[in-house]
């Protein structure tokens, strides 16, 4: 059986939590900014879990996370 391959795009994405979650950051925080309120950018910053429903193509992408 070979070793899978990390998807490295997503490797630089997605981080696991100690309870074996997996966070993410938010979107739409790189331009377009002054259109958006401060309490919507800060928002932004934080992070963020990723729903139930992409965990399993997220899980295929990072075999060993």
């Amino acid at each position: 059986m070979p070793k899978v391959k990390t998807n490295r795009g997503a490797a630089k994405r997605f981080k696991a939590t100690g309870s074996g979650k997996i966070k993410r950051s938010k979107a739409f925080t790189s331009h377009i900014l002054t259109k958006k309120s401060t309490k919507r950018k800060r928002n932004l910053r934080k992070s963020g879990l990723i729903d139930d429903s992409n965990r399993q193509a997220v899980k295929r992408m990072l075999p060993y996370l």
